[in-house]
């Protein structure tokens, strides 16, 4: 057998990394070397995990746990901020409901803890409301539903945002149904509305549907009220100060 350059056998070992990395590694002595190459390695692949996660996730922007005001969130009780941030409800396949005013910062929490999650190395889904119902639409429409389904239920969170902004076709509200049923008890669901629970049936446009689906959502659940002045509001009158100012 020929023998094979460094970056074959490293394909053929499918250490795709080392031969990138192995002239940075410093050498004190060759098991030192190998254990501190490996360690890159390993580093290296679980860095392009969290990396396609994130992307397959589909968030609309990348926001972080870093700086988020949580001033203007009232916690359940029996909630700490740590439930959130550490990510215990996904373990223990509870849901986070945020509910208030828009431009609060739930789209910005939901991202957060969305991307927190990728960074664990656990799979993700980000919707707009209308964007999953129109997805369910359009696969069952191509017969591809159950194929959607079934990708859903591999994923361990779902997020949906914006529930509450469009009136909902009974088919679409039905199918919303179907993806909160089968997700229950199995696996955990942020979603964020600007409408208060007694409002649902405005968008979901059936009394009994909508009862059977907040009963899903709140067993089990996290329920956040986002309260005070809009978040975009306050930034966009500080930048207004801050240019007036500076005139």
């Amino acid at each position: 057998m020929s023998r094979l350059s460094l970056k074959e056998q490293c394909k053929t070992l499918k250490l795709g990394y080392i031969p990138s990395i192995y002239l940075e590694i410093t050498c004190h002595d060759r098991e030192q070397y190998l254990t501190d190459l490996f360690a890159a390695e390993l580093e290296a692949r679980w860095a392009n995990r969290v990396r396609h996660l994130i992307k397959r996730a589909g968030f609309p922007a990348h926001k972080t746990l870093d700086g988020f005001d949580w001033k203007p969130v009232t916690l359940p009780t029996n909630t700490t901020i740590g439930d959130l941030t550490e990510l215990t409800f996904i373990e223990r396949r509870e849901n986070v409901l945020a509910l208030g005013a828009v431009g609060t910062g739930k789209t910005h929490l939901a991202v957060a803890l969305g991307i927190r999650a990728c960074m664990e190395g656990r799979s993700v889904r980000f919707y707009r409301c209308l964007d999953l119902i129109n997805a369910l639409l359009e696969s069952h429409r191509q017969g591809r539903l159950q194929r959607l389904m079934a990708e859903l239920e591999k994923v361990e969170l779902i997020i949906i945002d914006e529930l509450g902004f469009v009136p909902l076709l009974r088919e679409g509200a039905e199918l919303l149904f179907n993806v909160v049923a089968q997700a229950y008890e199995r696996r955990s669901i942020i979603v964020t509305s600007n409408l208060q629970f007694g409002q649902w049936n405005t968008v979901l446009g059936d009394n009994r549907l909508t009862a059977a689906l907040i009963d899903r959502l709140v067993h089990h659940a996290h329920i956040l009220a986002f309260e005070g002045e809009s978040y975009r509001l306050q930034r966009a009158l500080s930048a207004i100060v801050i240019n007036q100012s500076e005139e």
